[in-house]
C-alpha cells in the first residue's frame, strides 16, 4: 500500500473541521511526497479527483512538559481541495 506511505493521517482539528465545509480537507503526508503523489494516493483512497492540492510545511517546536524539555516533531500537511458536490468521510 504506496498509499498508506503518502498519506499518514487525516489531520483532526478545529480549523481543519471549518474548512471542511468549504470543501477543503487536511491530511498529514510524508517528508518526501508531493503534490501529484498526493492527488493519486486521495483519487486511490476515497475515489475522489481533488481540483487542487497545497502543501505547508509543519515546523518542529520546543515543549516543556511534566518538568522535561522536549521537541515536538514537525511534518508536511497537505490541503485537498475538491469539487462542489465531491465530499471526503473522515472518521
Amino acid at each position: 500500500m504506496i498509499t498508506m506511505k503518502i498519506i499518514k493521517k487525516p489531520r483532526i482539528t478545529e480549523k481543519a473541521s471549518f474548512s471542511a465545509e468549504q470543501n477543503v480537507y487536511t491530511f498529514d503526508v510524508s517528508q518526501s511526497a508531493n503534490k501529484t503523489e498526493i492527488k493519486k494516493a486521495i483519487f486511490e483512497l476515497y475515489k475522489v479527483k481533488p481540483t487542487k492540492v497545497n502543501i505547508l510545511m509543519v515546523p518542529s517546536k520546543q515543549i516543556f512538559s511534566k518538568g522535561k524539555k522536549g521537541v515536538k516533531s514537525g511534518g508536511k500537511k497537505a490541503l485537498v481541495y475538491l469539487k462542489k458536490g465531491d465530499k471526503i468521510e473522515i472518521i
